[in-house]
């Protein structure tokens, strides 16, 4: 199975943290799924640092960019895709993650409602 992480299920996985589901914890542990994080995901985590937002461990990039995570780049076709979606969320990382997930083929795991009004399968977190 192909797996997108969300944010949340990101943090929750790289700190150990039950808030992450019994079932997204299996599947992102399984070695036979293919789990990536988008490098908007990057962006985001890195932004609520820089803010103050949020505390991390320096090698979390380590931690990310290990044999355990694909990361998937950012072409002209998501982000023309992530702008001609429908309004239905306003963030941009979710955004450019759910054009990545459709014209790559993954299911994002997520708590975010607003990923089901998409075309876009999803995973609960």
């Amino acid at each position: 199975m192909r797996l997108l992480l969300d944010t949340d299920p990101l943090l929750w996985w790289l700190a150990d943290d039950r808030e992450l589901g019994l079932m997204g914890q299996a599947a992102i542990a399984d070695p036979a799924n293919d789990v990536a994080i988008s490098v908007a995901t990057i962006w985001e985590v890195e932004t609520l640092r820089a803010d103050g937002r949020l505390e991390m461990p320096p090698e979390w990039l380590d931690l990310v960019a290990g044999p355990d995570f694909r990361t998937l780049t950012l072409t002209l076709e998501h982000a023309a895709l992530a702008a001609a979606l429908p309004p239905h969320h306003d963030d941009p990382c979710d955004r450019f993650m759910i054009a990545q997930a459709v014209l790559e083929g993954y299911a994002i795991v997520t708590r975010d409602p607003a990923f089901g009004r998409y075309a876009v399968p999803t995973m609960l977190a």
